[in-house]
């Protein structure tokens, strides 16, 4: 039978106040019986003290002095001489000699469970030397008296012990069962609850307040499953999103098709001026249609991994201010602050989609405030140290919200403008990841700063030295 926790509770409750009982039994037993003993042989001493002090004291009242003390015989001894003063019939045989005041506790217990535990009959020897005298009193006496006195004082130990476990057990169950018990239960059914429906915002946990560990514990899982569920959102938004770029790509596609026929006609043309923006707009159409594909692969797959070679950056960079008309914006001031020769071991078209996307939010972030007396400046700087290279695109505008700093390169999440969905720049941080290198908000006063670091591939030293040889 499969137990509850409140049941178990209950169990351990009793069995661990049963348990202190009797560890309080074990030392009250043996007191108990050390206090009988006395008694009894105090009792027996004063006995012996009228026989000793009368003369010729009559045999009848010893007996009633011996019934009177439930004692077999007294004797008295002063030094070496012994002398008895009263017995009633001889005893055959001593069982046990008690000494009383030379037991330790220990002893003490032993003695005591050697009486619950003994026969009825046995004869016990009491000695003891009474405050303040010299001689000793010898009492013999039945031990049934005390054996049944100790067996009458265990049973209402018992019986009192069983009533104070019941109370105190149904005490601590009702208490734990209201501040623990119940608490967790709520738990694990808001939690069953919510793995029915995570998407159901009614099935989360409401905190109930309280300022223990089970109130963390509330709260905590609520912020969890608010968590999971927007987790759960985004990703429905992804498939929904990924279902209808699928629907509309074949379209687009076959409409940039239709584009780059018209751009192979316009390249018949012998005016200078389009021979001269027409291999522009191939590589554009070329590269737009490859993002069609990207966009899918994103979402699919990840991004394919990067075709290295040598690039010109400042050649690259003027490309990107030149697609986006930066380098002739009437407000804009593009800066390429690039070593002219610089090279870069990177993917060409993946690095163009970075400085793509960095340069196209500093443009709209530069130009999300008509005011004529703002500085508007944008600059793709870079450095190489040593097989490291760092480009960094900076800007003097707004800069980077706060509240979107933790998930600025997380998709869908960081977007810092209105409108503005946050692919780009997961996209971004991801093709940099792909060269081994990383994509970071850097901290300034003015605008915004990204850098990027990118390191060139290793090289095969092996392959290096058997090329040589």
């Amino acid at each position: 039978m499969r137990l509850g926790l409140g049941t178990k509770l209950l169990v351990l409750t009793v069995l661990f106040v049963m348990l202190s009982e009797v560890l309080i039994f074990v030392p009250s037993i043996a007191n108990h019986r050390n206090n009988w003993l006395a008694d009894a042989h105090r009792n027996a001493s004063v006995a012996a003290a009228i026989i000793a002090e009368t003369k010729n004291v009559p045999e009848q009242l010893k007996m009633r002095l011996l019934e009177a003390t439930d004692t077999i015989a007294i004797a008295h001894r002063e030094g070496n001489r012994r002398r008895l003063l009263a017995m009633s019939v001889p005893p055959t045989t001593v069982d046990r000699h008690v000494e009383l005041g030379h037991q330790s506790a220990f002893q003490s217990i032993v003695a005591a469970f050697d009486t619950l535990f003994a026969r009825n009959g046995r004869i016990i020897r009491v000695t003891a030397m009474p405050k303040g005298r010299t001689e000793e009193v010898d009492v013999v006496l039945d031990e049934t008296a005390l054996r049944r006195d100790m067996l009458a004082y265990s049973t209402n130990i018992l019986l009192l012990s069983l009533v104070i476990s019941a109370i105190t057990a149904g005490l601590v169950y009702m208490s734990l069962r209201w501040l623990f018990v119940r608490p967790v239960k709520r738990l694990a059914q808001a939690m069953v609850d919510f793995a029915e429906d995570p998407e159901d915002e009614r099935r989360t946990i409401v905190p109930s307040g309280r300022t223990d560990e089970i109130g963390e514990a509330e709260r905590s899982l609520a912020a969890m499953q608010h968590q999971l569920t927007d987790t759960i959102v985004q990703r429905r938004r992804l498939a929904e999103l990924g279902m209808a770029v699928s629907k509309i790509n074949h379209d687009l596609r076959n409409l940039l098709a239709s584009a780059q026929l018209f751009s192979d006609r316009l390249a018949l043309i012998p005016d200078p001026t389009v021979q001269r923006f027409v291999p522009k707009l191939v590589r554009a159409l070329d590269r737009a249609v490859g993002y069609t594909s990207g966009v899918l692969a994103y979402g699919r797959a990840g991004e394919a991994p990067p075709q290295r070679r040598l690039i010109d950056l400042e050649m690259l960079a003027a490309d990107v201010g030149e697609i986006l008309g930066l380098d002739s914006h009437p407000t804009i001031d593009f800066r390429i602050l690039v070593e002219e020769g610089m090279e870069i071991d990177a993917d060409p078209d993946q690095l163009y989609r970075v400085l793509m996307n960095l340069c196209r939010n500093a443009m709209e972030a530069l130009e999300s405030n008509p005011h004529e007396a703002i500085v508007r400046r944008l600059a793709v700087a870079a450095e190489r140290s040593g097989t490291v290279v760092r480009i960094v695109v900076s800007d003097t505008g707004p800069g980077v919200p706060g509240k979107v700093r933790q998930s600025l390169f997380q998709p869908f999440q960081g977007g810092g403008r209105r409108g503005g969905t946050g692919l780009g720049l997961a996209i971004a941080a991801e093709l940099v990841r792909a060269h081994g290198g990383s994509l970071t908000l850097v901290d300034t006063v003015v605008g915004a700063s990204f850098e990027i670091s990118i390191p060139d591939r290793p090289i095969d030293l092996a392959a290096r030295r058997a090329a040589s040889a």
